[in-house]
């Protein structure tokens, strides 16, 4: 099932209540929520404590990319928190299968990402064990970048392997995803579109989420 997760990195942090309660009258599936450390990608956002205070706005899924080092160290305070999902890089931490086990431990749903550069192959003994796979269409850090059209091919290769093993894992793609890249990224076997800047900065936040499903 399509899934439209708008991430409120690009979203005005000074009304972020009204923002995600925009997205949610608009028809979001999810609120993805962008967690950066300044070392494993070089910007700082929120942590737990603002997904807490966030939690009592709205019932919506709640997506958590953790892009930062070590990310075992911070799953169960994003669990009291109030997310739903908690995705971790295959980059950023040496015991994967541990952390995505800690993860589901939690009650959670598990997701792994990968960077642009970082083959399937560092997934693909873990693809048994996890809810979701995120493909980044850009590098990770910073919102409102242009969609890597060569990783169309990745997402393929993807949905192949876990169709070939017989698994029914989500694939997410977050970066630079409008209505065009939308398309391309469906028909390549992705079912949950993560979106920021294309969402948010549309005059018609019901319109823009309505496009990236036609």
């Amino acid at each position: 099932m399509l899934k439209i997760a708008p991430s409120i990195l690009s979203a005005d942090f000074a009304y972020l209540a009204d923002e995600i309660k925009k997205i949610e009258r608009a028809g979001a599936d999810w609120v993805h929520i962008d967690v950066m450390d300044g070392l494993f990608v070089p910007n700082l956002t929120f942590g737990a404590p603002v997904v807490k205070k966030i939690r009592k706005v709205t019932p919506l899924f709640f997506d958590c990319h953790l892009m930062v080092e070590s990310p075992e160290k911070y799953i169960a305070d994003f669990k009291a928190a109030g997310a739903d999902q908690i995705v971790v890089h295959a980059e950023a931490t040496k015991h994967l299968h541990r952390c995505v086990q800690q993860i589901k431990g939690e009650g959670m749903r598990a997701g792994v990402a990968l960077n642009p550069a970082t083959p399937l192959s560092a997934v693909e003994e873990m693809l048994p064990y996890v809810d979701m796979v995120l493909l980044m269409t850009v590098n990770p850090g910073f919102g409102g970048q242009s969609f890597i059209e060569s990783m169309v091919p990745k997402i393929k290769r993807l949905r192949r392997m876990l169709e070939d093993a017989g698994l029914d894992a989500d694939i997410q793609v977050d970066g630079g995803i409008n209505d065009k890249t939308a398309k391309l990224v469906r028909e390549a076997g992705a079912n949950v579109l993560v979106a920021g800047s294309y969402v948010y900065g549309a005059e018609d936040v019901q319109a823009a989420i309505a496009s990236l499903k036609a």
